[in-house]
């Protein structure tokens, strides 16, 4: 008997359904429109690429990403319970590749999302307020002269602390997590409409300077042109990261196989929407010469609203980059918690994990496990690099969702309509070995040593898998 059936037969605490559609289009949004839609306007400014083409990159991205989560919303039939991906791949592939998956959300993606969040909240408050560093006199100290636990020390006490206060929240019931997420992120779309509502009605269009030209020179031909916009789609899809975060809070949403899809789909539609027009806005603002030229230290987004508005301009884009940041490190806590929680009931993670707690009815113990962890990538400061390292690994597993849903369709597993299905599988399959190719071709050494971080659950997989059964409650030791 499982894990699940087992609490089901025996009257244990189990997960409640507290999401609706609603909450959970919301939740989504709220992942995805983090601090990516504010930073990136720079660098995608820097690429060389006229208007249109980093616009282009915005609208692509975003139609591979809804061919994700068409392709996801095809999975959702397969099952009710929490994991999402996780036991998408499960029940597609087996034990093998979903471990894989969740082993390296805990070590890296999922862990680091929270750490990365965590520093980045607290830096901008930094920007507004600077925080003192209690233990700047011992930042010189290093790990291999690799890692400064110390450096940085009043971003980092804070950062450590609004993971606790939210991994609190979490613990204390998922109601109360979806509310405050509802509320950050109706929040941040408010915030992003007033500044498409302020570049496109209120600042005077951007002019060309004499000595100034509105767009980078132009470049050599056509491979550099695919090459920086490769790059630029690169950039983008972080900022697009985090819709399928849903999925992996299954187990407490209504109806899920008809409402996961739908809010992925809607949360997703949001974004995109969101998104190429508030970079349009930017670009209206400001002309991408003087948007390249912004310090590496400065915000686009902000740069832009102190040009229209002021300085308290700058300090209102600021305050939503915390708001954002902040609703979008409380959504990620409560969805990756709930893979290890799954992993767990199947035996592969440390058992504890799956405990349910008995009041709140959350995965409290998943939750600690994911709060140690990130506070720990915070010490260390090295969650930027992990996260470079591995953002390959995302497509890898997109990939094998896409092989996945053709898989199950053919073994008629999946019965329910698929949109799309087969080309939105083909195109997501293709796009996912490109992007891993040129990864492999332009950043072998990153690529090898994210393969090596991925493998390193190889030990723990066959520890785990080596793990007894637990026995059914009132089983006797005796025989």
């Amino acid at each position: 008997m499982d894990v699940v059936e087992k609490a089901r037969t025996t009257g244990e605490a189990t997960l409640v359904r507290a999401f609706g559609v609603l909450t959970g289009t919301l939740l989504v949004a709220g992942i995805v429109i983090g601090s990516g839609v504010f930073k990136k306007i720079v660098p995608l400014a820097q690429s060389g690429l006229s208007e249109s083409w980093i616009l282009g990159a915005w609208v692509l991205a975003g139609f591979i990403t809804m061919c994700g989560a068409f392709n996801l919303a095809g999975l959702s039939s397969l099952t009710e319970e929490s994991g999402g991906v996780y036991e998408y791949l499960r029940l597609s592939f087996g034990n093998f590749a979903s471990f894989l998956f969740g082993w390296t959300d805990f070590a890296i993606i999922g862990s680091a999302s929270v750490a990365a969040l965590g520093f980045i909240f607290s830096q901008t408050i930094n920007a507004l307020i600077p925080l003192p560093n209690p233990l700047q006199s011992l930042a010189h100290l290093s790990i291999a002269h690799f890692i400064y636990p110390f450096a940085d020390s009043g971003i980092k006490i804070l950062a450590i602390g609004t993971i606790c206060i939210l991994t609190w929240v979490n613990y204390r019931g998922v109601a109360a997590s979806g509310k405050l997420s509802n509320v950050f992120t109706a929040a941040k779309i408010l915030g992003l409409l007033l500044l498409i509502l302020v570049g496109l009605f209120v600042a005077a269009p951007a002019t060309q300077a004499a000595s100034l030209p509105s767009t980078p020179a132009p470049m050599a031909g056509h491979a550099s042109l695919l090459s920086a916009f490769f790059g630029a789609l690169l950039s983008v899809f972080w900022a697009y990261d985090g819709w399928v975060d849903l999925s992996f809070v299954t187990g407490e949403i209504k109806n899920p196989t008809r409402n996961v899809p739908r809010a992925i789909i809607a949360g997703v539609s949001i974004a995109i929407v969101l998104y190429v027009l508030v970079n349009y806005a930017y670009m209206r603002v400001l002309t991408l010469h003087q948007l390249a030229a912004v310090h590496p230290n400065d915000i686009g987004a902000a740069v832009v609203a102190e040009s229209v508005l002021g300085k308290w301009g700058k300090t209102a884009v600021t305050l939503l980059i915390m708001v954002s940041v902040f609703g979008t490190l409380n959504a990620v806590l409560l969805s990756h918690s709930r893979i290890y929680f799954r992993m767990a009931q199947e035996r592969f993670f440390f058992r504890q994990a799956a405990a349910v707690h008995p009041r709140y009815r959350t995965p409290h113990v998943a939750l600690v496990y994911t709060l140690v962890w990130s506070c720990l990538l915070v010490i260390s400061g090295t969650f930027d690099l992990l996260t470079d390292l591995v953002i390959f690994a995302t497509f890898l597993f997109y990939g094998l969702l896409a092989v996945a849903v053709l898989k199950m369709k053919r073994q008629g597993k999946i019965t329910a309509k698929v949109i799309g299905y087969p080309f939105i599988q083909l195109i997501l399959l293709l796009f996912a070995l490109a992007l891993i190719t040129n990864t492999l071709v332009t950043q072998p050494r990153q690529t090898l040593l994210g393969f090596l971080l991925i493998l390193t659950g190889l030990p723990f997989y066959y520890y785990f898998k080596r793990q007894p059964a637990a026995e059914p409650a009132g089983a006797s030791g005796e025989g």
